[in-house]
């Protein structure tokens, strides 16, 4: 009997000690490429065009300032431009699992900010090519790179777990990308992700 009392008292504590350490937050984002490649001596630009996204995130709190987020998303379907010598476009499927370490500014007011470093991926499929490139084998391989987040969170008077917020992520990506009769090339992307959207916390 006393084992059992513990035990659930151990429950108890380990579930009071969880309350508030989750916050799911759903969001819609722009995913803005910043960079470019030039390719066969400049003779061909490839530059990836910028999208949206939906981009649900969930957070784990070690503490009022220490957070880890993982960002998720629905799958991506990205335009890439081929112009110069060719005119010709490239479409792959991506998604961009990143995971960023936060601190969290706590303070006086309503407004959270915070600032985040982790890594991210680029996990491609389904590439297809069109215009001159048609009919091309497409193979777009996985990336990994470094990712930086700012941004803050901000919870109105009278909201009990809800807030709003907005950060804007960037990650290092350049995918490999192999297309039949091109050589093979390193394709910048380097995304800035801008975010606004809704929190919970738990």
């Amino acid at each position: 009997m006393l084992k059992q009392a513990a035990l659930i008292a151990l429950l108890g504590m380990s579930a009071s000690a969880m309350a508030g350490q989750w916050q799911v937050k759903v969001g819609g984002s722009v995913v803005a490429p910043t960079s470019d490649t030039s390719i066969l001596n400049g003779a061909v630009n490839v530059e990836a065009d910028h999208e949206y996204a939906f981009t649900p995130s969930v957070e784990y709190f070690f503490n009022d300032n220490i957070s880890a987020e993982l960002l998720l998303a629905t799958p991506i379907s990205h335009d890439v431009n081929v112009t110069g010598a060719v005119d010709a476009g490239v479409k792959v499927k991506h998604l961009p699992p990143t995971i960023t370490a936060k601190y969290n500014f706590k303070n006086s007011t309503r407004f959270t900010p915070y600032i985040g470093v982790g890594g991210t991926a680029f996990v491609a499929w389904d590439e297809k090519a069109s215009g001159d490139l048609a009919g091309a084998k497409v193979k777009v391989k996985e990336d990994f790179g470094f990712a930086g987040q700012v941004g803050f969170n901000y919870q109105p008077a009278d909201a009990k777990n809800w807030g709003v917020f907005f950060d804007a992520r960037y990650a290092q990506i350049s995918p490999e990308v192999e297309i039949t009769g091109v050589p093979k090339f390193d394709l910048d992307i380097d995304p800035m992700v801008y975010t606004l959207g809704y929190s919970y916390k738990f």
